[in-house]
C-alpha cells in the first residue's frame, strides 16, 4: 500500500493562514499593531503593507527608528527574552499583518527547517541593513542618507521587484529616520524633484535615475 506523499511545507503559505496560536489581521493606516511597554509575546509577519517603528524616551522624545514593508518580521525581540516591547510599531499603509504567538514560531522553527531557512535570513538581513544605517549616518551627508532611504523605502536593492510608489509619508518621519530637520528634508525632496529623480502621484514616486545617482556618486547627490 502505497502512501500520499507529504506536500512541501511553504513557509509563506504557513504564514499566511489562520492557524494555532497564529492570526492575519487587517490593518488600516494610523493603526497601532502594538505600543511600547506592552508585554512581548508574539512575532509579526508583514503580508502586505509597510509599518514604522517609533521609540519614546523618558523625556518624551519620539525617534523612528525603522521602517518595514511585505515579507518583512518585526517583534521578534520576544524570542530573546524581550519582556516588554521598547517600540510601538504603527501602520503607514493598509496591510495584512501575521501575528505568531512565541510558542507557535518555536515550534515551527523546531519542526520545519524551511521556515527556519527564511527566519534566520531576516534575522541576517536586519543585522546587515542595521549595521548598513549606523555607516550611512556616520559618513554620508543628510542628501545621501536621504536618497537611500526613498530607495530603499522603494525596494530598490531588494530581491523583489522594486515599487517605486511610496505612500505618503510625512517629511517629519523622513526628518526622523535621517537624523536631520524637516526643513532640510524639504529642501532636498524638491532638489530631486526638479532633477527627475523623484515626482508626486498621490505619493512619492521614486525613479532609477536617483538609484543611479547614488551609486555613481553624481554631483547632484552631496559625497
Amino acid at each position: 500500500m502505497t502512501t500520499e506523499p507529504q506536500p512541501k511545507f511553504d513557509p509563506k503559505v504557513f504564514l499566511a493562514r489562520v492557524g494555532k496560536g497564529r492570526s492575519v489581521g487587517n490593518y488600516n493606516a494610523s493603526q497601532v499593531v502594538f505600543s511600547q511597554g506592552e508585554p512581548a509575546d508574539a512575532v509579526f509577519y508583514i503580508q502586505k503593507g509597510k509599518v514604522k517603528a517609533t521609540v519614546v524616551s523618558e523625556q518624551g522624545k519620539e525617534a523612528v527608528v525603522a521602517m518595514l514593508g511585505r515579507n518583512e518580521f518585526f517583534g521578534e525581540g520576544c524570542l530573546a527574552g524581550q519582556v516588554k516591547r521598547i517600540s510601538t510599531v504603527e501602520v503607514i499603509t493598509p496591510a495584512i499583518i501575521s501575528r505568531l504567538e512565541k510558542a507557535a514560531i518555536l515550534r515551527v522553527m523546531q519542526e520545519e527547517p524551511a521556515f527556519s531557512e527564511l527566519f534566520i535570513a531576516h534575522l541576517l538581513t536586519r543585522a546587515v541593513r542595521v549595521e548598513a544605517d549606523l555607516v550611512d549616518q556616520l559618513f554620508n551627508s543628510s542628501e545621501k542618507r536621504l536618497a537611500r532611504l526613498l530607495l530603499l523605502l522603494a525596494n530598490f536593492g531588494k530581491d523583489e521587484q522594486p515599487e517605486p510608489m511610496i505612500a505618503k509619508i510625512s517629511q517629519e518621519t523622513l526628518a526622523q529616520m535621517i537624523g536631520t530637520t524637516r526643513s532640510r528634508v524639504s529642501f532636498f525632496m524638491n532638489k530631486f524633484r526638479k532633477l527627475g529623480f523623484i515626482s508626486y502621484n498621490g505619493g512619492i514616486e521614486v525613479h532609477s535615475s536617483l538609484l543611479n545617482a547614488v551609486l555613481h556618486d553624481q554631483p547632484h547627490i552631496e559625497p
